[in-house]
């Protein structure tokens, strides 16, 4: 995310990112800084099958070398009723700035609950995807420093994944990866999800290969994957680790695991 935005704030301060270490200037003088983002780490992941979407995070909370709490989730439940969000259908994603993903959580849930309120039947993914988009682009100025994913069930029963930037562009994909270990995680997506560099054994040699068609895979092998992909992100990165929190969205629902990564 530091990519992101210019100016990341110093590591060498009193630890919050709204208080910098001043700077001398020439004239003697003291120079203080306002910087109002911080990036906490961990990441998130989002893959659509055909009858179902998965989504994933890690539980880490950092702070530079600093872990901040081992158990932060990072996937939301969006609408359904009441605070526990019973019957809820949507999953929304935020990995970055942990204070403003609650505060994105916590307006799309309002608007989500709003809207059947209003109009008597739950949105739909795909409403709520573009509604999402306004909200980001409408803090464009100040925006939000996340990185958003969204994942539900489309009107035809088929998994449906959208995937954001902080200021509101985004595309309906089949799988995502975002946050600290995204550089990671995303090449290993595209050659087993989305059949990147594959190719059909015994279809030619060189350049006569076949490329293999990307299809919507089962859903036992993307939840193998899934846990593969944090697996190995948690080897190379310190900012990913100490559990895998996993939601599965189907017509009937949702279901939540968690399974325990590396701790150190």
């Amino acid at each position: 995310m530091s990519a992101i935005f210019s100016g990341a704030p110093p590591q060498d301060g009193l630890g919050y990112s709204f208080k910098q270490s001043p700077t001398a200037v020439p004239s003697g003088e003291r120079q203080h800084g306002f910087y109002p983002y911080t990036d906490n780490g961990g990441s998130t992941l989002g893959i659509s099958g055909a009858d179902f979407t998965i989504m994933a995070g890690d539980t880490r909370s950092t702070h530079g070398y600093n872990i901040n709490t081992r158990y932060a989730p990072k996937l939301f439940k969006i609408g359904g009723e009441g605070p526990d969000n019973k019957g809820a259908r949507i999953v929304l994603s935020v990995v970055g700035f942990a204070a403003d993903g609650d505060a994105l959580q916590e307006k799309m849930d309002t608007i989500v609950k709003m809207y059947k309120y209003q109009h008597g039947k739950p949105i739909t993914v795909s409403a709520c995807a573009q509604r999402l988009s306004h909200v980001l682009y409408n803090k464009r100025f100040f925006p939000y420093y996340v990185h958003a994913i969204l994942g539900g069930i489309d009107e035809d029963g088929k998994g449906a994944l959208y995937s954001y930037d902080p200021v509101g562009s985004y595309e309906r994909e089949q799988c995502r990866a975002a946050g600290a270990a995204a550089s990671l995680i995303m090449p290993f997506l595209d050659n087993q999800v989305n059949f990147k560099n594959q190719y059909m054994p015994g279809s030619g040699t060189g350049h006569d290969l076949k490329v293999r068609q990307a299809q919507p895979l089962p859903r036992n092998t993307v939840e193998d994957l899934v846990r593969d992909a944090f697996t190995s992100a948690v080897e190379r990165h310190i900012e990913v680790g100490d559990g895998l929190q996993m939601m599965i969205i189907t017509k009937d629902g949702i279901e939540e695991t968690y399974t325990p990564l590396k701790r150190d």
